[in-house]
């Protein structure tokens, strides 16, 4: 009865220890249980061990878990399963790989890895991208063990993250009745690897035809492959089957529909969903702000980022990156710099993501010694920071000083990407020099990018800029694969040169003899090409073929072309028309289009109408002012005409300059009319004066009167 007495006395007080080691989560109470444990002589209860293990791992540290492991004499398979978990869960997945070794050395005398073990180790294997462990290890799977749906998870995973998703959908078909987890690691898998459209009709299968029930891990993939997609029925539908189901209260969820929301433009779903989140986390908050900036509502996301501040919200690297792109788009330099200082206060002002949107905000707002100075003083810089200058430079107008930020980076060892060469292309296509793009041509030869389609059509638009259409179709035709932007490039190449004819040619040789399709962009350039050369019934027959044969829905620049094409012909009225029944806003370009018919047509009326949107629109262009009075002096409205002069001058507004530039001994000069920052200037303007009284010498008489007021 003593020894009865004994074992239920140390029954209890093991039932008591384990219950106070299911409840602990204090550093500091772990050792005093483990102190405890042993004077009850639990030192080799395996269950108890593994607890302690757990705790060490979690509110410790690993050394301590591993200490405890190695102190062990008889180390069960929940053991090492234990540690195996504590070193994956930490992201040490060599340590991880190094104890799975360790335990198949020791499993003929201990106990053998079972099904988590062997998930653990190919998780791991899939956090190093190391595919040969991981088939070594599917290998030693059917030799010894029958795997299960957790194992088949953690294989396709492994697959999926090296990119080999055939070998994933073996896996997936080894299993007759896949359950949620399977179907789940398939769909994630495509989606991950680029492949939205399979992971969505895979996810169809799943729950229509084998009616297994998603779980919201399901349905945030679903979810991220509607958003690669852009396609915002099918992601809506998702969003209705998400509250059908209940899920809407997840946050992981609820953030990926408004990341989705965002991706296909749809702001004001996403300000529906963001406004009823029970919970809102910084994913949430970020994922609203960048919605808003990257959708042309840019005070919006301001606003929403300021709003965070006053709610003492904690910024992260997303957001604050976010809400510069808002800065940069809206030429915000006020907002941008308060932003600058607050990623001072954080912290992160020099990450380098961080600075990168800086220096972009910076070159968009038109400061780029700001740019500059934040560039000089990043500790590490990549490919993009060096792009975003060299960029900055050619969207700001001064072209001439990217190709010097180019050869800089060149020099500082950082080799350009297809995205830097796309970049410094285009920036070369700004200056039009036949020479430098011949350099540029090698260089990419050179580098090994000269089958990139993008690089191609950059190179196409570099040509074609440089007036040599033929280098362009040089181009166009040593490209192996040609895809709709090399077309839509050597057609607008052509269209550029006022070859409408052409690019008409090629505009049918690309739709009937060749597997690709014209998007929008290809529709542009046709419409563009025949309204330089004056095709106007083939313009418009081109718009036709656009909405009824390829089914593709106008935006504003096809618009804008159109409006051009009707007031050619002198269908003011349709060209009105057009811009009555557009389905968006006539933006300033639109408009200009109509009221240029009205000077060459002599149209008075509409002529006002359209000047009166564009005063609305865009007030300081002083263009639109000249060319309004233009047609009033052509009919003799002398008053008006000086009523405008008059606003003119009053509201200082000027007529945007022309830009010339040259290259001399592979340097670019640039000059703009009335030009004194040039460092040989008073040589110059010395040089134009010996020229013009030569000129006035030999008889030259310019003619100073005009039929026209000119600004």
């Amino acid at each position: 009865s003593c020894k009865g007495y004994n074992q239920s006395f140390y029954m209890k007080r093991r039932d008591l220890l384990v219950k106070l080691l299911e409840t602990c989560c204090s550093k500091i109470s772990i050792p005093q249980l483990h102190s405890q444990c042993l004077k009850v002589g639990l030192a080799h209860d395996s269950f108890v061990v593994t607890k302690l293990n757990v705790l060490y791992a979690r509110y410790a540290s690993l050394c301590h878990a591993h200490k405890l492991f190695e102190e062990t004499p008889c180390k069960t398979v929940y053991l090492w399963n234990a540690l195996l978990r504590s070193y994956f869960l930490e992201g040490k997945w060599v340590e991880t790989l190094s104890l799975f070794h360790q335990m198949n050395a020791d499993a003929i005398t201990e106990e053998r890895p079972d099904n988590y073990t062997v998930s653990i180790a190919l998780k791991s294997c899939s956090g190093l991208q190391k595919l040969e462990l991981g088939k070594m290890i599917h290998g030693f799977l059917k030799k010894k063990i029958d795997s299960d749906m957790f194992v088949g998870s953690a294989l396709i995973e492994l697959y999926s993250k090296c990119g080999q998703m055939n070998d994933a959908v073996k896996v997936f078909t080894e299993y007759p009745k896949p359950d949620v987890v399977l179907w789940t690691s398939i769909i994630t898998g495509y989606e991950q690897n680029g492949s939205p459209e399979l992971a969505l009709a895979f996810f169809s299968r799943m729950v229509v035809l084998e009616q297994v029930s998603p779980d919201p891990v399901t349905l945030v993939s679903a979810a991220s492959a509607c958003a690669q997609l852009s396609d915002f029925n099918l992601g809506r539908s998702v969003h209705g089957f998400v509250k059908r189901r209940g899920f809407d209260t997840k946050l992981c969820l609820a953030n990926s529909i408004l990341n989705l929301y965002g991706k296909t433009g749809s702001i004001r779903s996403a300000a529906n969903l963001f406004r009823e989140m029970p919970y809102k986390d910084i994913i949430s908050w970020s994922s609203m702000v960048a919605c808003y900036a990257d959708n042309g509502a840019e005070t919006n996301a301001l606003n929403l980022f300021n709003e965070m501040i006053d709610k003492r919200i904690e910024l992260n690297r997303v957001t604050v990156i976010s809400a510069l792109r808002a800065c940069a788009s809206s030429s915000n330099l006020e907002e941008g710099k308060h932003i600058h200082k607050l990623a001072v206060n954080y912290g992160f002002e020099l990450d380098i993501t961080v600075s990168t949107a800086l220096m972009d905000m910076y070159m968009k707002c038109f400061s780029p010694k700001n740019a500059i100075d934040l560039f000089n003083r990043m500790p590490k810089k990549d490919v993009v920071s060096w792009a975003v200058l060299f960029s900055g430079y050619a969207e700001i107008g001064m072209a001439h000083k990217s190709l010097g930020v180019f050869c800089n980076m060149l020099s500082n060892g950082t080799r350009p990407d297809a995205i830097a060469l796309v970049k410094i292309l285009a920036a070369s296509s700004e200056l039009g020099i036949v020479q430098q793009a011949l350099c540029l041509h090698a260089f990419v030869t050179k580098s090994g990018f000269d089958n990139n389609e993008f690089i191609g059509a950059s190179l196409i638009e570099l040509y074609a800029k440089c007036s040599s259409i033929d280098n362009a179709n040089k181009v166009f035709k040593g490209m192996r694969h040609k895809d709709v932007v090399t077309w839509s490039s050597i057609i607008a190449a052509y269209g550029f040169h006022g070859q409408g004819e052409e690019a008409l040619k090629l505009f049918y040789q690309m739709s009937n003899h060749s597997d690709v399709k014209p998007n929008d962009v290809t529709f542009v350039s046709i419409l563009s090409a025949c309204s330089h050369a004056g095709l106007i019934e083939e313009g418009i027959k081109m718009f036709h073929v656009m909405v009824n044969e390829y089914q593709l829905m106008p935006n504003i620049e096809h618009y804008g072309i159109m409006v051009d094409l009707l007031g050619r012909m002198g269908e003011l009225d349709k060209a009105l028309d057009m811009i009555n029944n557009m389905p968006m806003q006539a933006g300033p370009h639109v408009w200009g289009a109509l009221l240029g018919a009205c000077r060459i047509h002599q149209n008075i009326k509409i002529g006002e109408l359209a000047a009166l949107n564009l005063f609305l629109l865009d007030p300081n262009h002083a263009g639109y002012y000249t060319l309004l009075s233009n047609i009033y002096c052509v009919d003799k409205n002398w008053h008006d005409a000086a009523k405008l002069r008059t606003l003119i001058k009053e509201n200082r507004l000027k007529k945007i300059v022309g830009q010339s530039m040259v290259e001399i001994k592979n340097e670019v000069h640039s000059f703009i009319a009335s030009d004194r920052f040039h460092g040989e200037s008073d040589q110059i303007y010395e040089m134009l004066r010996k020229l013009d009284a030569r000129m006035r010498e030999e008889g030259y008489d310019p003619d100073l009167q005009t039929q026209e007021i000119q600004f």
